[in-house]
C-alpha cells in the first residue's frame, strides 16, 4: 500500500503545545511542505516570535532563531543581509507583528527586505490570556474589552495587508485562511509564492493567515471555524493586495 499522506521532513515529530482546535498546526505544516517541495531545508532560517508560536523552533527541522517580542523582521533583516543566498522567514502573530512590532514590520517592508513573513491573525492575544489585539474586530469581547471593542474609545483594527500593500518595498501582500480545504490550498500557494519571491530577489513578501483561537474566544473548534467564516473573513477580505516585484536586479 502506498503512502499518500505523511509528515513533511521539514516538520519535527514532536507533541504539540497548541490548544485543541488551534490552526497553528495547519499553518506549520503548509510552511514545512513548501520547504520540502523547494528542497531548501538546509538553506532556511526561521525566526520565532513571542506569542503562541514562541516555541516554533520545536516544530521546524531547519535552523531557527528566537527573537525579542516584535523584533522578528529586524532579526530576519540581519540574518538575510549577512547570508543573502539563504531563505529567511518570520512566523508571527497579530500582537507580535502589528502591535509591539509594527515599526519593524513597516520599515522592513519599506526597505524591500528580501524576506518572507508569515502573519497569523486570530484577532486576539492568545498566549497572555485573551486581551484585545490590534486586529480585534469591533464588538469583539476580550479580557480587556468585556463589552466588545468600541472604535470610539479603542480605535479600529489594523488591516496589515492593506497597509503594507501601499509601500514600494512590498512585493507580495496576500490574505488567506485555513478554514476549509479550498482555502488551505490557496494558503499553501501563497506561502510558496512568498518563498519563490525570495528566491528571485523580488523584495518583501507577507502572507496573512486568518486563524482561530477557540480557547480565548470561548468556543468549540467548530464554533471558532464558523466565526472565522462569518465574522473575520467579511471584515478582513481574502485576496491579493499586492503582487508586484520591486527589485529589478533579480532573476525572473
Amino acid at each position: 500500500m502506498s503512502v499518500v499522506f505523511k509528515r513533511p521532513k521539514a516538520l519535527c515529530d514532536t507533541p504539540t503545545h497548541y490548544c485543541p482546535g488551534c490552526t497553528h498546526g495547519i499553518i506549520h505544516r503548509l510552511v514545512a511542505e513548501v520547504i520540502d517541495e523547494m528542497g531548501i531545508e538546509g538553506e532556511t532560517v526561521g525566526i520565532c516570535p513571542v506569542g503562541c508560536a514562541v516555541m516554533a523552533y520545536d516544530y521546524f527541522n531547519c535552523d531557527m532563531i528566537e527573537s525579542p517580542h516584535g523584533r522578528a523582521p529586524a532579526v530576519a533583516t540581519g540574518v538575510k543581509r549577512a547570508n543573502p543566498d539563504i531563505f529567511v522567514f518570520t512566523y508571527q502573530g497579530d500582537g507580535d507583528l502589528a502591535a509591539i512590532g509594527t515599526c519593524e514590520t513597516m520599515h522592513a517592508a519599506a526597505r524591500g527586505e528580501n524576506i518572507t513573513v508569515i502573519f497569523v491573525n486570530n484577532t486576539i492575544y492568545g498566549m497572555t490570556g485573551g486581551q484585545m489585539a490590534p486586529t480585534t474586530i469591533p464588538g469583539q469581547v476580550t479580557q480587556t474589552t468585556p463589552f466588545g471593542r468600541d472604535p470610539k474609545s479603542q480605535g479600529f483594527p489594523l488591516k496589515m495587508c492593506e497597509i503594507l500593500s501601499q509601500l514600494d518595498g512590498t512585493a507580495l501582500a496576500q490574505r488567506v485562511s485555513v478554514d476549509s480545504p479550498a482555502h488551505i490550498k490557496e494558503a499553501k500557494a501563497a506561502i510558496r509564492k512568498a518563498f519563490d519571491n525570495q528566491k528571485h530577489k523580488r523584495g518583501f513578501s507577507i502572507v496573512e493567515v486568518l486563524s482561530t483561537c477557540p480557547t480565548n474566544w470561548g468556543m468549540t473548534p467548530q464554533e471558532a471555524m464558523e466565526r472565522l467564516r462569518k465574522e473575520m473573513i467579511p471584515y478582513f477580505p481574502l485576496g491579493v493586495y499586492k503582487d508586484s516585484p520591486v527589485w529589478d536586479g533579480g532573476e525572473e
